[in-house]
This record gives structure tokens, sequence and C-alpha cells, in this order.
């Protein structure tokens, strides 16, 4: 069934508040950006058919077993500790969220939304669109009293900072991305407002809302990690950022520095070496290829430096094959890719969980998209514990005072959101 909305704000916000209201639910927002590689503006996957839970070890091995046995619409996420079962790693840091390391299920409906047009695939698909304009949006709440505490005192960022940089001098890394998670305890959140309040101060092109039983995922994720679409693997990764400026003027002057700081630039062709370099196991011989380098992307909180590799994917590698050989996404790990994790889990000071993994679906035609899970917040409805991790590039050209004020930055949205000063 397609219909036409004239309220296509409205109908969102009635479709999400549907939605969570199932144990099993992921909601993707362009929220309208556009590009060559998208589908759709807006997929809603809600209820679960049949639903695979599991921890690293053979967690990749089950879900292409389950792919091949539910070749369908399937949304899920995928955790950054998968990369235990990649390399030989562990993950010895505190998790205080309790997500599995994958998650995904097959929809019981799905709504997609391009332009004004709304599709529904269901038994009854007049009904679930009844369903979805019978809903009654309440009035947002303005989220009060958390009580927001950090790992890492600033100066204790400071330290760390300075330590992983001894290791670039000594050669044992090029680059790495170091986080340091904000949380608070005893706390209740409405999801869905948070959400929608993220997402009006900082759209992206890759949002999510996912829940998973009582947990949330409310990211506002601006970078897409890999896309597959026909025979063709896309991965965009993101590396440089710049602020916004308070005028057209600065905000341009801010982006042409952002094109010309060798740290920027450094850290870029890096990532973008080690995607390619991951892209190799997954492509036909002589296809990987960058297709565009240090393009700068603008949102509303800053300004980021993207590109994009591209490749032909061999017959005989699947479509979880090809996650596996790409997971983690490289810029949240960091180069050599193994020895740059290896450091993160001794000197982070949590354990990242879904943040750093990434959301995404894989559609009947066998395509997929998977953002990062990036600029998110991650919470646990029984536990009454909320969770948010920033990070940034740490390279030989870094200063970690301006890293640091980075990882403010990119919390900045989330802060506003839980009613946080920077």
């Amino acid at each position: 069934m397609i219909k036409s909305i004239n309220d296509l704000k409205l109908f969102k916000q009635k479709a999400l508040q549907w939605a969570s209201a199932f144990d099993a639910a992921c909601y993707l927002d362009s929220n309208g950006f556009k590009d060559r590689y998208s589908k759709f503006d807006t997929l809603i996957a809600v209820g679960a058919k049949a639903e695979l839970t599991a921890c690293s070890g053979n967690a990749f091995e089950q879900l292409d077993a389950f792919r091949k046995q539910y070749p369908g619409w399937m949304t899920g996420f995928l955790g950054y500790d998968l990369k235990n079962e990649i390399e030989n790693l562990t993950s010895a840091n505190t998790d205080h969220l309790g997500f599995p390391d994958l998650y995904f299920f097959v929809p019981q409906y799905l709504v997609t939304i391009n332009g004004n047009e709304v599709k529904i695939l269901a038994d009854d698909t007049e009904d679930i669109f009844q369903q979805i304009e019978k809903q009654v949006i309440t009035s947002p709440t303005e989220i009060v009293g958390i009580n927001l505490q950090t790992r890492f005192t600033k100066s204790a960022y400071l330290e760390t900072a300075e330590k992983i940089k001894a290791h670039i001098t000594r050669g044992d890394i090029y680059v790495t991305n170091f986080c340091q998670e904000f949380f608070a305890d005893n706390v209740s959140i409405e999801p869905i407002n948070a959400f929608l309040q993220l997402s009006q101060i900082s759209p992206n092109p890759f949002a999510s809302f996912f829940k998973w039983k009582d947990n949330y995922v409310l990211c506002a994720s601006p970078e897409r990690f890999l896309a597959k679409r026909g025979t063709q693997l896309i991965s965009q990764p993101i590396k440089g950022t710049a602020k916004r400026g308070a005028t057209p003027e600065e905000d341009e002057a801010l982006k042409k520095e952002l094109r010309t700081q060798t740290k920027e630039l450094q850290e870029n062709v890096m990532i973008v070496d080690l995607v390619r370099n991951d892209l190799t196991r997954s492509a036909k011989q002589g296809t990987v290829k960058t297709e565009e380098l240090y393009a700068i992307h603008s949102f509303n909180q800053v300004h980021q430096m993207v590109s994009t590799i591209v490749c032909e994917l061999q017959d005989d590698v699947s479509p979880v094959r090809a996650i596996k050989n790409t997971f983690p996404m490289g810029s949240m790990t960091g180069a050599p890719k193994i020895s740059a994790m290896q450091l993160m889990e001794q000197y982070e000071r949590s354990r990242r969980g879904v943040y750093s993994g990434a959301i995404g679906y894989f559609s009947p035609d066998d395509d997929f998209d998977f953002n990062v899970v990036i600029r998110s917040l991650l919470y646990s409805a029984t536990e009454k514990y909320l969770s948010f991790h920033a990070g940034s590039a740490i390279t030989y050209y870094a200063d970690p005072e301006k890293e640091y004020e980075e990882c403010l930055l990119k919390a900045k949205a989330i802060m506003q959101v839980l009613g946080q000063t920077v």
C-alpha cells in the first residue's frame, strides 16, 4: 500500500511513537539529506517475526545463517566488541548497559517513506496505517536533573592523550580514535522525546532510533559505515572536524581551514588507506578506488571531512562476510587497526558496546546500508543508566587540548538534550 502524506513531520512522529510500543523497533531517518546511494528517506521496522541475539565468538557466522534463512527485510545492530571474534582481542572494560554484541530481527511490519509517499508492508496495511494515524502526540517535556559524569577528568584525558602520542612517536601506531564516556545513574528519560530533540538540534543523514526490549540507541550519526548497492560496496569514513561559524564568512573560513590542516588531512588519508585495505578482502581484483577524497560536508553542529571508497564485490563473498571483512570501521579504530584497538582497550575506561558499532538493514535484493554509531545516546530503562561516548583522532600532530575540545563539540547536541552546558 502506498499513501501520500500532507504533514510528513507529524506522520513520522506518530509512526515513531507507534513503533516504540513494540519490543523491537528500528527507525532510520536521512533527515532530508540526499546522496546517490540512498534508497529511501525513512525506514521503520517494527515487531520481530524472528530474531537473532548473539555475543562475540561466532556471531557473524550466526548472522550469515540467519540471513540465508530470512532473505527479506532485516534490521539490527553490530556492537564494537565483535572485534574480539575477528581478531585476537579482548574487552575487559566495564559495561553498564548490557546490550548484546549483535541483534537482528525480521520485522512484522515495515514502513518506508520517500518524499511524501508512505509505503507499508504488512498483512493488513490499512489497519497499520490507521494505527499510526490515530496516535496522539504528547507535548515534549524538558529533561532536567541529570547529574552527568565522565570517566575522565580533563587533566586525566590530556595526560592519557600524551601517553597515546608517545606510542605514535615510537611507531606503535600512526593514528587512533580515543574515546571517553559520559554517563548518568538513576535517571528516567522519555526516549522518543530525547530522540526528537536530538534530531531537531542535530539532524544528520544516518539518524536512528533503535529499541531492543527496554534498551535504546538514540543516534544522530552523520557517517555511513558500509553499503552494498548491487555488486558495489561503498564506505564513507569521516575523519576531520571543524566547528560551525557564527557568520557565513566565518563558516566559510573554517571550512577552508579544515581543507588545509595537516593533522586533519593526515588522519583522513590514513583511514582511507585502511578502508581501502579492508575492502580488498571482499573486492574483485583492481576495483578498489577512492571515488572522492577530502569532501567537506556541513551539518548543524560541525563541518566534517568525508571520503568515499568503492569496490566491486567478489561473487563468492556474502553480504555478511563483506561486513565482517571491514568491521569495526577504520574511522573508529585507527591504524594499524589491531594495534590501535589493543591500545584503546588499555587506555579507555569503559566498554564501547553499541557505540562505535553499526545500525542498519538488509533488503530483499540483498543490498544493505549501515551507519557508524556515533553522536549517540544509549539508555537502559531497566538499569536507569544513560551513556554517550565522544572520541577524536590522536595523531603525531594532535594537540590534546584541541582534541578534548573536539570531544565536547561532538557531544554538544546530546548535552543540550540533557539540559547540560558544554
